[in-house]
């Protein structure tokens, strides 16, 4: 059943809140938690108005005098206005603030460019210390919100606005360690997000009616990066292709691409929004089939890379 991945963690949140008086929600008027869900977290929510970079100021304070905030926020906002306030106040001391951003990649498509989140994992995950989370579905998220209370330092979670479909059952995801959700030699799928991931899992059955094994590898954490899983998938195959949404540039892609160089050279190819502003208005679903981060590119881009090499006799 569909489900959206902020509700998600609001829903695991609040059982957590009782168990733990040490943990305190803070809120940015994102409409995430109802009066009724605000009284029930009584003293251990406080919403705090749009006032993002105030936001992160208050929950470093509040993280530095042993308190273990949830900051909730949009990922563009996040990843832009308040991200000094991320650097210095929280990165840098190290403090255990979660930083829970909704609306992330283009889930906020209706409401254009402002509001669009597509360079918030190549910000987020350069910072030292920042331990940075995409869920692909809700399972995902509760189980990290979960895991988030044995995280060091800080934590940022992309999540999303609507519901969004589950994964195919799966072992439970761990932060930090890379989830295979398919095995084989030809090629290697990294994906991250649900329509990325479902997305991948959709080609691999396709290539496989072409006589293409592909792995399937869910990166669900960018930082800190699975590296040891990544390169020994990447090791027998001649191609990885990455899917996100993202722009191209930074983000998994470019983790991707980093670590495969220096520790596996092969060839990648980075799917994502190309990396120019969005021009076009519409929802989630819209603009992840115009901006073609679809099953069927994924197919057109393997059976291209893989045909073009044959016919020259080159390897990838």
């Amino acid at each position: 059943m569909s489900r959206a991945t902020r509700e998600a963690y609001r829903d695991t949140l609040l059982p957590m809140l009782e168990r733990h008086p040490e943990l305190i929600c803070l809120d940015s008027d994102t409409g995430l938690f109802s009066a009724d869900h605000a009284a029930a977290a009584g003293e251990q929510y406080v919403n705090l108005g749009i006032a993002e970079h105030n936001l992160m100021g208050m929950a470093a304070g509040l993280a530095a005098c042993g308190r273990i905030p949830f900051v909730n926020t949009m990922a563009a906002f996040a990843a832009s206005r308040a991200l000094e306030a991320i650097k210095i106040d929280i990165a840098y001391n190290r403090l255990p603030v979660r930083i829970m951003a909704t609306h992330g990649g283009l889930a906020a498509g209706h409401l254009g460019p402002t509001h669009q989140a597509l360079e918030d994992l190549a910000v987020l995950r350069v910072l030292p210390q920042m331990t940075v989370v995409v869920p692909a579905d809700a399972a995902a998220t509760e189980a990290f919100v979960e895991q988030s209370l044995n995280v060091t330092g800080p934590l940022y979670v992309r999540l999303g606005r609507k519901p969004t479909p589950p994964l195919p059952p799966a072992p439970p995801p761990v932060i930090g360690k890379a989830q295979t959700l398919r095995q084989g030699g030809d090629v290697v799928l990294a994906a991250c997000g649900p329509y990325p991931v479902l997305a991948c899992l959709a080609a691999a059955d396709v290539l496989a009616g072409h006589g293409i094994e592909a792995t399937v590898l869910n990166l669900h954490t960018l930082r800190p990066f699975d590296t040891e899983t990544l390169v020994a998938a990447a090791r027998p195959a001649p191609l990885v292709v990455t899917v996100e949404e993202h722009w191209r540039s930074g983000g998994l892609g470019g983790a991707v691409a980093e670590t495969l160089a220096e520790h596996a050279p092969t060839r990648v190819l980075r799917l994502g929004v190309p990396d120019r502003f969005v021009d076009t208005v519409g929802n989630q679903e819209h603009l992840v089939t115009h901006y073609d981060l679809t099953a069927e590119r994924v197919v057109r881009t393997v059976r291209t890379a893989l045909d073009t090499a044959a016919l020259s006799g080159t390897t990838l």
